[in-house]
């Protein structure tokens, strides 16, 4: 399974493609964020992920999680777009981000400061390809942390993936 997003640029430079730029017009369009979006079978089986925009609520609850209904709402309306647009699938999944969020768009490391991450390096940063802490936001083009008490910068290119570490 290979995801839509990831680019040889990293993180920070995320190129959408047609299909992604499609699929995330629809969903904003619905009042939700396309968090993630993953392609298997050759294209065939398309997965998304999406949560409520941080501003918006409009249910009028307060936690802003993604139900069934929710869910379902998305999928319905992509199943109309898609042939319209000439979209050949077999399969389409819509869920919710999950507790383990990965954290894809540069809006991500600031929506999410003050939550446990776990991020893998593209290349060595004081030794280290793999950091857990506490996520400070972004400054620029730099994710800050906070790693073992010690405060730590990250380039966003050097970021191959990150996720929120759920707490349970």
């Amino acid at each position: 399974m290979r995801r839509v997003n990831e680019s040889a640029e990293g993180v920070g430079c995320i190129a959408m493609n047609p299909l992604e730029e499609l699929l995330e017009r629809t969903v904003e369009g619905l009042g939700y964020e396309l968090c993630d979006l993953e392609l298997a079978n050759r294209g065939k089986m398309l997965r998304l992920f999406i949560d409520k925009k941080p501003e918006v609520q409009a249910d009028g609850r307060a936690d802003g999680r993604i139900t069934v209904e929710d869910c379902e709402r998305v999928t319905r309306q992509l199943q109309r777009v898609l042939p319209v647009e000439g979209i050949d699938y077999d399969r389409l999944e819509v869920s919710s981000p999950g507790l383990d969020r990965r954290l894809r768009k540069p809006a991500d490391f600031s929506r999410f400061a003050g939550s446990e991450v776990e991020i893998r390096l593209r290349a060595l940063v004081s030794g280290r390809r793999r950091l857990a802490g506490l996520l400070r936001g972004l400054a620029g083009e730099m994710v800050e942390l906070e790693v073992d008490g010690a405060p730590m910068s990250v380039d966003l290119s050097n970021i191959e993936r990150a996720r929120l570490v759920p707490k349970i």
